[in-house]
């Protein structure tokens, strides 16, 4: 069995977990750690878990919404971290006492039943990397913080049962926003951020009959709305907007089954 929990998206924070189970074996992985401590634990509370339940870390980039306090976690609770060498280069190469791992593109790695799969992506940090995962049954995929998603990208959503998708902006919005142009270009750019309608072609390139959640993460605040994200993504699918879920900064989401 094959779930996941995301624990809040956007720029204030980033973490997901996945959860596989195999017989009374539980494994658990954390995708990113963009939170305080104390927050992450709160929100772990929420979903009946500790910091101490967490088997391993992934970290997508270096970006502080998604590296948050990891360094704090792993060695606090002696956790496995996987991430780019790139990644780990441009946190200053910090000491992780031996429970660092470097994730590469392509080459897959195991966290007891869960097979981990990260891929590179177009996002202007020093060595970004996105996953998809599976615990043999069930496929999912998470693909936040890229700028456009080529066919290297696509193809390593073939199969997802279940989606964590960026849907960081609308172009309208954004380019109305009081955002300096330097950053309006950059979260608009080929390194930057998916909008919403960047997001729908995703879906439409890779939705199969087998498809069943996908969440819209990492939504900016200032630069697109809810509604605005679940119409693109339940147009993409061919589905009404009350099936679209979409990730809230502070709650997160429900646990979902891949």
């Amino acid at each position: 069995m094959l779930r996941f929990r995301n624990l809040g998206s956007g720029s204030s924070g980033n973490a997901t977990l996945v959860e596989a189970r195999s017989g009374s074996a539980v494994t658990r992985i954390l995708v990113d750690c963009g939170l305080g401590i104390r927050i992450l634990e709160r929100r772990l509370a929420i979903a009946g878990l500790c910091t101490g339940d967490i088997d391993a870390l992934f970290i997508t980039h270096e970006h502080s919404d998604h590296v948050g306090c990891a360094h704090t976690l792993a060695l606090r609770e002696r956790i496995p971290v996987w991430m780019s060498h790139g990644t780990w280069s441009a946190q200053g190469g910090r000491d992780y006492e031996g429970l660092l791992n470097t994730a590469e593109h392509g080459a897959a790695f195991e966290v007891g039943p869960l097979q981990v799969h990260p891929f590179a992506v177009p996002h202007d940090a020093r060595e970004p990397l996105q996953l998809s995962c599976t615990d043999g049954n069930r496929r999912l995929g998470v693909l936040t913080d890229l700028g456009h998603a080529p066919a290297e990208v696509l193809k390593h959503l073939s199969g997802c049962h279940a989606l964590l998708l960026e849907c960081n902006h609308d172009p309208d919005l954004l380019e109305a926003s009081a955002y300096p142009f330097f950053l309006k270009r950059r979260v608009g750019g080929a390194h930057g951020h998916l909008a919403n309608a960047q997001a729908a072609q995703v879906l439409q390139a890779v939705r199969h009959d087998g498809l069943n959640h996908v969440v819209a993460a990492h939504l900016s605040r200032k630069n697109n709305r809810p509604d605005l994200a679940r119409s693109a993504v339940a147009g993409a699918l061919n589905r009404t907007e009350d099936e679209v879920l979409v990730a809230d900064p502070i709650h997160g989401t429900d646990w979902l089954s891949a």
